[in-house]
């Protein structure tokens, strides 16, 4: 089964340690895996994301940036 949330992080980043706790929560709460990327190593997602980790993708299409609000999480996967 494939993850309805991808997340795409940096090694480091404390955004992205607090986003992780909120998306745990929110996917535990509803049911739901999620898939975390680092883009560390990645050349174009270091592009495409570089200055806006922690980023939050819900089945497939960009859903925040920076900072995770798990109300508007939770609303997206139910």
């Amino acid at each position: 089964m494939t993850s309805r949330v991808t997340f795409y992080t940096r090694p480091g980043c404390h955004l992205c340690d607090d986003a992780r706790v909120l998306i745990e929560q929110v996917c535990a709460e509803l049911g739901e895996s999620y898939d975390e990327i680092s883009i560390a190593d990645d050349a174009d997602l270091e592009r495409r994301f570089g200055h806006e980790v922690p980023v939050t993708f819900v089945d497939g299409r960009q859903h925040d940036y920076w900072r995770v609000d798990p109300t508007r999480l939770r609303a997206a996967l139910t």
